[in-house]
């Protein structure tokens, strides 16, 4: 997908339901950062794949954990920033709920983009081959991530109503 945009709506749509067992915001931010990559590429104008290793579920996963470790040691300066936005549940999460954000969400991120591209090897080095290529139409992939994304809105509309009913109810 190209960059960001289209990947925002299958990580909050996956990420904002199960915050409370995963850190959503390292969710949603490892969905983003892969494509680090090919804005790279891009701007530098290195002669490199577009899709290159951050594009593989191997290294996808070492971006997930290390996110996720960054993401560990940067919460008690973002936490109140996150509740602001309804990221976080009331519980404090854990080291691995950060880890498994980070794996899962760069994964979920070459998982969407190995369809659509030529260059990607998402089994880097097991296989070059992708298996997944025009397993499923480019339409049917931004059509699902644009739906996600609705979901997503609607679910974090749902919670913004929740949470202001319940700050209501309190004070009436």
């Amino acid at each position: 997908m190209p960059f960001t945009p289209f990947h925002l709506g299958p990580a909050l749509a996956i990420g904002l339901p199960l915050r409370k067992y995963v850190h959503a915001p390292t969710f949603i931010f490892a969905n983003l950062l892969v494509d680090v990559e090919p804005l790279l590429v891009l701007v530098l104008g290195l002669n490199y794949p577009l899709h290159g290793y951050l594009h593989t579920f191997l290294l996808a996963a070492f971006l997930g954990i290390g996110l996720g470790l960054v993401m560990f040691f940067l919460e008690q300066f973002l936490r109140p920033f996150y509740r602001l936005f309804l990221l976080e549940t009331d519980s404090r999460p854990g080291i691995g709920a950060f880890a498994v954000a980070g794996v899962f969400g760069a994964m979920l991120h070459v998982l969407l983009d190995a369809p659509l591209y030529s260059d990607i090897q998402p089994f880097y080095p097991l296989s070059t081959a992708n298996p997944a290529l025009n397993a499923v139409s480019s339409a049917d992939v931004y059509a699902g991530a644009m739906w996600l994304g609705v979901l997503g809105i609607a679910f974090f509309a749902g919670l913004l109503v929740f949470h202001v009913y319940g700050k209501f109810r309190k004070t009436a």
